[in-house]
Parts: structure tokens; sequence; C-alpha cells
């Protein structure tokens, strides 16, 4: 038996009211909920239907369509295909898209670039709300270039059709693995604009390393773009 005791206080007597024990009582105490919290089995479970059934048949049909021009991925957030150039009032519209996603997206397979989105409109399709949020996905698409083609959910699909339907949106033949040219005009030589997003571009003056003092045009959307152009 060990006749040391600690004094009690105030503080120490309100704990032993409720069971707990001050110094190193307490502390094992934490330290025992911390290790049950991480031992505690998560709730996760995979989802057996990562695509629905309906989605699944048309992926099928849209494989033997694309052949190996394009790589395809399925139900991607609009928020990593697009963004928004800081400006004034940029997260109102970066709110817009963060939420939503399109069902599949054909992207170049060297740069993994997206080059089509591919809506597969079912009936829910018909509802005004709907109707509203792909009037939005739309136009936040048309906006950042990237064209979209919708597709009328059915049991069966033609895969010529399919092809033929894709090879309109970007404008090349269905036998092409070229992706689509850009539209973005040529830059001015006195204007600047980045090569990669076709942002604009703004003069820096490198301060420290061994480029310090050195002057180079950074594209506007850092960090999201990070190219840089020197000036001799």
């Amino acid at each position: 038996m060990n006749d040391k005791t600690e004094p009690l206080g105030c503080l120490g007597s309100f704990l032993r009211i409720f069971g707990i024990r001050g110094g190193a009582s307490a502390t094992n105490t934490s330290e025992s909920a911390g290790a049950a919290a991480e031992s505690e089995e998560l709730p996760y479970r995979l989802r057996e239907d990562f695509l629905s059934a309906a989605e699944l048949s048309f992926y099928r049909v849209l494989e033997q369509a694309v052949a190996d021009r394009y790589a395809i991925t399925a139900k991607v957030r609009l928020w990593d295909l697009l963004y928004v150039p800081r400006q004034e009032g940029s997260r109102y519209y970066e709110n817009k898209i963060s939420s939503k996603h399109v069902d599949f997206v054909l992207c170049d397979r060297s740069m993994m670039r997206p080059a089509l989105v591919i809506e597969l409109d079912d009936a829910s399709h018909n509802r005004k709300d709907r109707q509203d949020r792909d009037e939005l996905v739309d136009r936040a698409l048309a906006a950042a270039g990237l064209p979209i083609l919708h597709v009328r959910a059915a049991r069966t699909y033609s895969v010529a059709e399919l092809s033929a339907n894709m090879a309109q949106v970007l404008q090349l033949s269905p036998a092409s693995p070229a992706a689509p040219a850009s539209t973005q005009p040529p830059p001015a030589p006195t204007d600047p604009v980045c090569p990669t997003c076709q942002a604009a571009m703004v003069e820096r003056k490198a301060s420290k390393g061994k480029h310090a003092g050195k002057r180079f045009w950074a594209c506007s959307n850092y960090p999201q773009c990070r190219h840089i152009i020197g000036i001799a």
C-alpha cells in the first residue's frame, strides 16, 4: 500500500466526484482514448456500382467508337477540368461548378489533355432543374473551349453513329487520331499570352537564386499554370 497521497485541491476534488483522477491517471485516460480512436474500424465500403448499368452499357460502346485514339475517363468533376483565373468575383464562378461532374471525358493519350466531354442524358434531364444544370455546364465548357456531346440514353447504341457524332463535334474524321486544332488566335508580339492556357502574362523579376535580377514573363494564372518565358 502506498501511503503517499497527492493534494486534491479544488479541481482534484471536483474530478474525483466523476471518478477522474488527476496527474498520470488523466494522461493515461487520454492516451487510451486516442489509441481506441486509432484502432477503430472505419465505416467505408467499396461501391459496387461505380458506373450504373446504363453508364456501363454506353461505356462499352464508347470503347469501340474511340478505339485507341483517346483515353476514356468517367465521372469527372467539372472542377478538375476547368478553373477560374484570379480576378474579382472568381469565387462566385468557382462555387457554381465546384459540386458538378460530367459523365465521360475523352483525353489525348500523350498528355491526357481533355478533348471532348460526353454526357449521357437519361429521362432525368427532362426536369427543369437538370436542364438549368445542363445549360450552365454547356456554357462553362464552351467558355473554356472544351466541346461537349449529349447522347440520349437508349437500350442499344450504334458504334458507327456514335463515332460519326464525336467526329462532327471534334471537327475531324473518325479515322483521324489527331486532336482538334486550337481555335485560340495567335498572340500579338507586344501582348504576351501564355501558350499553355492562353491567359495574360505578367512581367516579373527574379529576387533570388542564380537568376536573381533577371526579368521574365509569368502566367497570371499562377499557381494553376506555372509557364514562364525568359526576357532577353
